[in-house]
């Protein structure tokens, strides 16, 4: 039985949604405060996190802040924000997804469904490339011992170039696996965070490791011209 932790301060919404959970078979405990569902998170034992934006004592953004220094819990960010940019920053911080209120039962579930999915499928805890070293549990990535600081989306984005090496992957791919198949957005946002990557590479080493193929997509792969 999958375990869900319900971090949400509304009474109404709290109890429908755990009335439900509970229904298809899942094991649900809540809080109803930032930091009570921060305790919770980090004393490990879910399976998945359910957290609103806005919360009393620390909002929804701060919590997923703070728990990705230690943990890679998926969480879906339950919100009645539908600005795009709260919605960037909770997946640049680590977000896996994000549904905005109000909300069909059966969509929640679904986005709940892959989500435990893609956690399943996961996770090869080390993934390597060269100089490159990922460690996926601890959320970590070092290039000759020294420690590359990455975003949540950078480090998605690298992940998902990690297990496809040597695989061309369209921009639209990367989008769908990385920003998931509900963002709507541009595809040129791939494009600027792959700069970002490479900048952040290049400040460890010269190896260019991640290519462009022109018309294409991105891959990991090495510089046959090095």
């Amino acid at each position: 039985m999958h375990k869900i932790l319900l971090v949400e301060d509304e009474p109404n919404i709290a109890r429908f949604v755990e009335l439900e959970l509970t229904h298809e078979g899942y094991e649900v405990t809540k809080a109803e405060d930032g930091r009570e569902g921060l305790r919770l998170a980090e004393e490990g034992g879910f399976d998945l996190m359910l957290l609103d934006i806005m919360l009393p004592g620390l909002n929804g953004l701060e919590v997923l802040r703070r728990l990705r220094k230690t943990s890679r819990l998926p969480v879906l960010m339950l919100t009645a924000r539908d600005a795009v940019m709260d919605k960037v920053t909770g997946l640049d911080m680590g977000a896996d997804d994000y549904i905005t209120k109000p909300f069909s039962i059966e969509e929640l579930l679904a986005r709940i469904r892959t989500a435990l999915r893609k956690q399943t499928k996961q996770e090869t805890p080390q993934l390597s490339f060269g100089p490159l070293n990922m460690d996926v549990l601890r959320h970590m990535v070092t290039i000759q011992e020294e420690t590359v600081d990455l975003t949540g989306r950078e480090f998605s984005l690298l992940q998902t170039l990690l297990e496809n090496q040597g695989i061309v992957l369209s921009r639209e791919t990367l989008m769908d696996r990385v920003w998931g198949y509900d963002f709507v957005g541009e595809t040129n946002l791939v494009d600027v965070y792959i700069r970002y990557l490479r900048a952040k590479i290049a400040e460890k080493t010269d190896r260019k490791l991640i290519q462009t193929v022109r018309g294409v997509g991105y891959v990991l792969r090495e510089d046959e011209g090095q």
